[in-house]
């Protein structure tokens, strides 16, 4: 058992390590790899190339394999709080309510002239996240068909994106430019500052995710089972809320919505790792998610270079079969061993 978790997750090291290098040297401008010693060692080199690696290339990596990650945790943790496979921040308007309170927040602020901080922007994609699950959980009530309530995410997702759109249409032309930009999905314009804030965000978060590892495991089994191991299940609810509208919210603050890894990934690491264990589906979640992102943005940025396409449009492309697979072939989840 554990040699197959250490195959999983060094399978996962290595592709992601493939992956990040084949995004280190491709792009609009190619890299040798003669051209990236001279940058790190300092001799001869090229400063645009230099500006290009340090400066536009690392962060952009780095943003996508946290933020990636980030979502896939975040499709985790939500799927575990409704106990179905297709629950996920994009699927139930999750993702559109933090759009929508971002795009308010950089129109009024930006036509007031003033700059809005990458805490700030956070922060309203946290509140529009909350809001949007809090009109998710008390459709749950009424609704008890899973099938229904993931169509009624939906549609909240679509009264969001009509909001958006309404207040877009009141912004100036520069903040129209920059919605745009933003609410197609990229991780363009990614500075160091913002992964530092990405990273501190996240790894608390998945700390926190990692510490109740033993109540999600239980909760998983069903609630009458968690509550007899002495699992309080009010606070383990609200934590798993919390845990996964941070998480979303920080992903759609820095890139924008991204469709599909939240409820691809979580599947997929399942299927290869044949559990359900959150101490390894938790970390197994992030290395995954981060490392498929990475693979759509090196694809997003490259294919077309220099016009590039949105991350959420090669997200959908290579995952959205997978959730069709998994729509089409409901088999139970995996053993919990």
């Amino acid at each position: 058992m554990n040699r197959r978790y250490g195959f999983f997750f060094c399978l996962i090291f290595i592709l992601l390590l493939l992956i990040f290098l084949w995004n280190v040297f491709t792009g609009s401008v190619d890299l040798s790899f003669k051209e990236l010693m001279k940058i790190f060692s300092g001799s001869g080199e090229n400063l645009v190339l230099k500006k290009i690696l340090t400066g536009i290339r690392l962060p952009r990596i780095l943003a996508a394999i946290l933020l990636g990650g980030a979502l896939s945790v975040s499709g985790f943790l939500l799927q575990t709080f409704f106990g179905n496979p297709i629950a996920g921040p994009f699927v139930l308007g999750i993702s559109s309510g933090a759009k929508l309170f971002v795009a308010i927040t950089m129109i009024f602020l930006l036509n007031a002239g003033i700059e809005i901080t990458s805490l700030g922007m956070v922060a309203a994609a946290f509140i529009g996240s909350l809001i949007a699950m809090t009109v998710v959980l008390a459709l749950s009530i009424r609704v008890r068909n899973m099938s229904v309530l993931v169509v009624c995410g939906i549609l909240v997702g679509y009264i969001c994106s009509a909001v958006t759109d309404f207040f877009v249409t009141f912004a100036s032309d520069s903040n129209i430019v920059n919605l745009h930009n933003w609410s197609l999905g990229s991780f363009s314009g990614t500075s160091w500052n913002d992964v530092f804030i990405i990273a501190v965000l996240i790894f608390i978060s998945l700390i926190s995710s990692l510490f109740f590892s033993k109540p999600i495991g239980a909760y998983q089994l069903g609630e009458n089972y968690a509550r007899n191991m002495g699992v309080n299940i009010k606070v383990l609810r609200i934590v798993l809320i919390l845990l996964s509208t941070l998480l979303s919210g920080c992903v759609t603050a820095f890139a924008g919505p991204i469709s599909f890894v939240g409820i691809a990934v979580p599947h997929l690491v399942k299927s290869i790792a044949k559990t359900s264990r959150p101490l390894v589906l938790i970390p197994g979640c992030f290395l995954a998610g981060g490392t498929i992102t990475l693979f759509c943005d090196g694809i997003a940025r490259s294919i077309f270079a220099p016009t590039e396409l949105s991350i959420s449009t090669v997200t959908a492309f290579f995952l959205v079969p997978v959730v069709i697979y998994m729509m089409v072939n409901k088999k139970g989840g995996a053993k919990n061993v």
